[in-house]
């Protein structure tokens, strides 16, 4: 299902989320959530289609990972809770090498942050071949004054 794409000015292969209508076994939807795990609109709610778990808001959940950016209020949480809660993907995934991470365009949509925002705090994914990111999160983090 995945494809690794060559960005050709910076030669270099990226691993762009695809528009996820399926997955493999051991491909994981990651998805943003929130505290309280009501996954009831975005990409929460199609997550509910491979395995999310009503009443769990962060971690693996059949074949997807939530990972909080609103509260459990429904409020969206700041950058910095956020990224507490993306180093934690982050630690599992190095941990999960045999599963393909998909991680969607979290907290730009009902949380209302940018790509601009939160792909910084993908930072230390670049070199995880195991987890594929959205173009417009690449496109932001492979700029070499983004850390």
């Amino acid at each position: 299902m995945v494809e690794i794409f060559f960005a050709c000015d910076k030669m270099k292969m990226l691993r762009i989320t695809p528009f996820v209508t399926q997955l493999n076994t051991n491909e994981i939807f990651v998805f943003g959530s929130n505290e309280a795990g009501r996954h009831g609109r975005g990409a929460a709610k199609l997550a509910k289609k491979w395995g999310a778990i009503s009443g769990v808001g962060e971690g693996l959940q059949g074949n997807t990972y939530g990972i909080p950016t609103k509260n459990t209020k429904i409020q969206t949480l700041s950058k910095e809770k956020i990224s507490n809660h993306v180093q934690r993907f982050i630690t599992f995934a190095k941990e999960r090498p045999e599963l393909i991470f998909l991680v969607t365009e979290i907290g730009c949509g009902l949380a209302k942050y940018t790509a601009k925002d939160i792909a910084p705090l993908f930072y230390d994914c670049q070199g995880m071949e195991n987890v594929y990111l959205p173009l417009s999160f690449w496109n932001i983090i492979s700029n070499p004054s983004v850390k």
